[in-house]
């Protein structure tokens, strides 16, 4: 009872000295709030509304339906304009796409003579860039077809396929992008504010304060870890109830308690692993650098990025060893698809594991550097 009772006091001492730092404070409320929203909703999965401007020098019918063809919710009402401002309103930025129909076009078609159109493209703007090109592209090919043929193309294909888009149904950028940018936010502040607090007993000098008390560096590790852990853990929740359901209106189909289980094991693995860098790190400015070194692989090939297949086997079997892996494949079974105990719970047992073990290695380094912190 009185380890209990050593590393419940450390860790409300800890909380304590969080409320005291503003600038994580501002920290933690950032991340899952204005960032989640800006994740989901600032990039989106499709061209949407985008600026166009059309120089139509022909006047014709053909070039008056492809003028037509470009309507919203891919882009707005397009522009009107001269080829002479084609140039100067790109470099000002006030469209992405800048259409020059030449004079003659309707007529060279219907002769076959195969004019071309010239496309400007703003590439600064590279999402829009990318998906636009392409959506003109066909735009202006099945119009064109359409017209030299002189009638409205049905094709009947060989075989019917049935799309049955399941999970994602209008494919809504926001229902993915605000979850994953959740499981982000989690695995960087538990790393960071497990770490910072190590760095900061350091350079307030209460290290000192802490070797010489009848406490073990095992309880002076459990109190960071469920002290931070449970900051991130309850700013996680609100920010899935208010920020995730509320604001972005994504649908959850499977259980926010039994997600929050997954949480706190991926917590329990990932708080260890900032104690381990902060015994590393000698300063606030060093835990940065590798916090950096650290989050990007564990965010970019764990699966929430970039489908886990899709990585050469060495890489996929690499990150089977760390958490982050087993938490993007629980996060999304459950809340996307509705998954149950009964079929996430290998990936339960894996975090148990996988936390252990870091938690094992973080607390060794933590006993044989402990002294020299001082």
């Amino acid at each position: 009872m009185r380890k209990l009772g050593n590393i419940f006091n450390l860790g409300i001492k800890e909380l304590r000295s969080l409320l005291g730092d503003k600038a994580m404070l501002a920290l933690i409320a950032f991340s899952f709030t204005l960032s989640v929203y800006s994740t989901a909703t600032g990039v989106p999965g499709s061209l949407h509304m985008a600026p166009i401007a059309i120089a139509d020098q022909d006047q014709s019918q053909l070039s008056t339906r492809i003028v037509n063809s470009f309507y919203a919710p891919y882009f707005i009402t397009p522009a009107m304009i001269d080829a002479n401002q084609i140039d100067p309103l790109l470099d000002e930025g006030s469209y992405t796409f800048a259409l020059n129909i030449p004079p003659n076009f309707q007529r060279d078609v219907l002769a076959g003579r195969q004019p071309a159109i010239q496309l400007n493209v703003d590439a600064t703007r590279m999402s829009q860039a990318f998906l636009g090109n392409s959506y003109i592209q066909n735009i202006i090919t099945g119009e064109a077809s359409e017209f030299a043929s002189r009638f409205r193309a049905n094709t009947e294909l060989p075989v019917d396929l049935e799309i049955r888009t399941r999970f994602n149904p209008n494919l809504t950028q926001s229902w993915f992008g605000g979850v994953m940018s959740i499981i982000d936010n989690i695995t960087m502040l538990a790393i960071i504010l497990t770490g910072s607090a190590l760095i900061r007993e350091r350079e307030h000098g209460t290290i000192e304060h802490l070797l010489v008390m009848p406490i073990t560096p095992f309880e002076i590790m459990v109190a960071k870890v469920w002290s931070m852990g449970l900051v991130v853990l309850v700013a996680s929740g609100l920010s899935l109830v208010f920020v995730v359901q509320g604001l972005l209106q994504v649908p959850i189909e499977g259980s926010v308690p039994l997600f929050m289980m997954g949480v706190a094991l991926s917590l329990f693995a990932t708080t260890s692993i900032g104690i381990f860098m902060g015994t590393i790190a000698r300063s606030m400015p060093q835990l940065g650098l590798l916090t950096i070194l650290v989050l990007l692989p564990l965010q970019m090939l764990s699966g929430g990025s970039t489908p886990r297949e899709s990585m050469p086997e060495l890489v996929q079997d690499l990150m089977l060893t760390m958490p982050t892996t087993h938490f993007v494949s629980l996060a999304q079974a459950i809340l996307y698809r509705g998954a149950d105990f009964s079929i996430v719970w290998p990936q339960f047992v894996y975090l148990l594991v996988i936390g252990g073990s870091f938690f094992l290695i973080a607390l060794s380094r933590f006993r044989k550097t402990i002294g020299t912190m001082a």
